[in-house]
């Protein structure tokens, strides 16, 4: 859907190499969606680190039955309970449904951060977790 140039999923190398933390969810035994966390230092942040959700998605055939809130949840927790205030992330403009499942879930645009740039095909996220509610 994207130019290579707008491509910035990592690979599964480089996933493993980046020390993603990485979640499968399963439905009826099969494999359904992924979903991973990278965590970041930052001395700006006051936990000292922001996570940036990488790779979500869920299979085609699985879709419309809030699997992606799910696993959206699960990587929630597990930065909150890793005492991180702030997650962001990167996602294409032709992402529809991603879009409308951050912007419910309470993610708010941002300008890019980290290592990306500006690109007329990302639009870039962030929550803050300290609101969250369990």
């Amino acid at each position: 859907m994207y130019p290579a140039e707008s491509q910035h999923g990592y690979s599964i190398e480089k996933l493993i190499e980046q020390k993603v933390e990485f979640f499968v969810l399963y439905h009826g035994g099969s494999p359904a969606g992924c979903a991973g966390i990278q965590f970041f230092s930052d001395p700006r942040e006051p936990s000292g680190t922001y996570g940036e959700l990488k790779r979500m998605y869920v299979r085609d055939e699985f879709r419309g039955q809030g699997l992606g809130r799910i696993l959206l949840d699960h990587v929630e927790q597990v930065a909150a309970a890793k005492g991180v205030v702030k997650l962001r992330l990167e996602t294409g403009t032709l992402q529809d449904a991603a879009i409308g499942l951050y912007e419910d879930s309470g993610f708010h645009k941002i300008p890019p951060f980290g290592e990306y740039e500006e690109d007329p095909l990302s639009l870039f996220y962030e929550k803050n977790l300290a609101n969250r509610s369990s």
